[in-house]
C-alpha cells in the first residue's frame, strides 16, 4: 500500500507521545492483507522489553462485541433460534419490571435497551451467573428505544440471551464459528478468551490492576468481564492484527455474495440486516456496528457505507464495502494505566487519513 509510511509514521508518533507504548495493524480487502506495520515495544522505558510484532496477542476489548457477540447474533437469527424482534424476557427470565417488559434483543444490539453505560459490577458479584443477574436487575437510566447510549452492561445481558438461544457458553459458540477461519499460513486464527500460557507470553500488557494486584497480561483488562471468568458479551476477546483481518476479509467477502464467507461467517442479506442503520432517534449505529460519521474514529475518508469499532485498551477495525478496504489498529494504550481517550482518537483519525489519502472521491 503506497500509504503505509505516512500511516507507520503516525504510529511512531503516538508512541513517541506516550500514547502507547506500541501497536500493531494491517489494512487489505477481501482478497488478501495489503499492508502490516509494527511500531514500538511491549512496555515504556524498558530497552530489553520485547518489540511488538505480528504475533503480538492484543487485548481486544470492546472489539468482542462486534466479533464475537455480534456475529454469534447473526448465526443464531439464521439457524432461527433467535429473533431479534423478540422481548428480553422471553429469553431471560431475570429480565423483570413494567419499564423494561417491552425491550427487545434488537434495542441491546443497538444501544437502546435503557440500561447505563457501565456499572461496577464485579464489586461484590463474582461469577458469570452472578454478574448476568446483577446486569438484568440494573436500573434503567433512559425510556428503551428513545435515545442511544453504549452500554457495556447491555452487552452483558445480550452474551446471556445468546448463550440461552444458542444452547452453549458464549466462548463455545464463538469456538463452533470461528474454528475454521484461517490466516494466510493456514492456521487457526488466535482469536481467543482466556489465553492458554504460550499465548500469554507475546501478549501486550494493559494496566496494572491493584485489585488483583497485578500487571495484567494475556488476562482481559475490564473488570466486570474477568469477575465473569474472563468470557463476557462485551469484552474478553484476544487476538493479534492479522487474525481480526482474517475477520474483516470475511465480512467483505460475505457482503460480495461470496458463498464460502458466508458459510463461515453469515449470509449478504444477513449482514445488510445488521448493518442498516438504526432508527433510535440520534444514533449513529446499526446492530452491534458503528458507522461513518464525520467525528468517527475512522477519519474523513472512508466512504458512507464504512462501518467499525473500537475498544477500550486502544484497538479498532473499520470496513469500507464500497472501497473494499479495511484497516485493523490494535495497541495497548491503557498501559500502565488508562489516560485519556482522546489522544488515541486522534492517532485513529489520522492513521486512517493517511492510509487513504489517495482514495477519497
Amino acid at each position: 500500500m503506497n500509504n503505509s509510511i505516512p500511516a507507520l509514521e503516525v504510529l511512531r508518533r503516538g508512541v513517541a507521545g506516550r500514547v502507547f507504548p506500541g501497536a500493531s495493524a494491517e489494512t487489505g480487502s477481501a482478497a488478501s492483507p495489503a499492508w502490516r506495520g509494527a511500531v514500538g515495544a511491549l512496555t515504556y522505558d524498558d530497552p530489553d522489553a520485547p518489540r511488538v510484532d505480528g504475533s503480538t496477542l492484543f487485548d481486544l476489548a470492546s472489539l468482542t462485541k462486534a466479533i464475537v457477540t455480534t456475529t454469534i447474533a447473526m448465526r443464531l437469527v439464521e439457524d432461527a433460534s433467535l429473533s431479534i424482534d423478540k422481548c428480553v424476557a422471553e429469553y431471560e427470565a431475570g429480565w423483570r419490571g413494567d419499564d423494561r417488559s417491552a425491550v427487545t434483543v434488537r434495542n441491546l444490539l443497538e444501544h437502546a435497551s435503557g440500561l447505563p453505560a457501565w456499572g461496577p459490577l464485579w464489586r461484590g458479584h463474582a461469577g458469570r451467573d452472578a454478574v448476568v443477574a446483577a446486569a438484568l436487575e440494573t436500573p434503567l437510566a433512559y425510556e428503551p428505544g428513545t435515545q442511544s447510549l453504549y452500554s457495556d452492561l447491555g452487552f452483558i445481558v445480550l452474551g446471556a440471551v445468546l448463550e440461552g438461544a444458542g444452547g452453549s457458553p458464549l466462548d463455545a459458540l464463538f469456538a463452533s464459528v470461528s474454528g475454521a477461519w484461517r490466516c494466510d499460513d493456514g492456521q487457526a486464527a488466535p482469536l481467543v478468551f482466556n489465553p492458554r500460557a504460550s499465548l500469554k507470553t507475546r501478549a501486550a500488557p494493559t494496566r496494572y490492576s491493584p485489585d488483583r494486584d497485578r500487571l495484567l497480561a494475556g488476562e482481559v483488562d475490564d473488570d466486570n468481564a474477568w469477575a465473569m471468568g474472563g468470557v463476557a458479551g462485551h469484552a474478553g476477546l484476544f487476538g493479534t492484527a492479522a487474525a481480526v483481518g482474517v475477520f474483516a476479509r470475511l465480512v467483505l467477502r460475505a457482503l460480495a455474495h461470496d458463498e464460502e464467507a458466508g458459510h463461515l461467517l453469515a449470509g449478504p442479506a444477513t449482514l445488510l440486516r445488521f448493518l442498516a442503520p438504526s432508527t433510535v432517534p440520534g444514533s449513529s449505529r446499526a446492530l452491534g456496528w458503528d458507522l461513518m460519521r464525520p467525528t468517527s474514529s475512522c477519519g474523513s475518508r472512508m466512504s458512507a457505507r464504512a462501518f467499525g469499532h473500537t475498544g477500550f485498551t486502544g484497538t479498532s477495525l473499520w470496513i469500507d464495502p464500497a472501497r473494499d478496504f479495511y484497516a485493523v489498529l490494535l495497541t495497548n494504550r491503557v498501559h500502565p494505566e488508562a489516560g485519556p481517550g482522546e489522544p488515541i482518537q486522534e492517532v485513529r483519525r489520522a492513521f486512517h487519513d493517511a492510509l487513504l489519502e489517495d482514495h477519497t472521491g
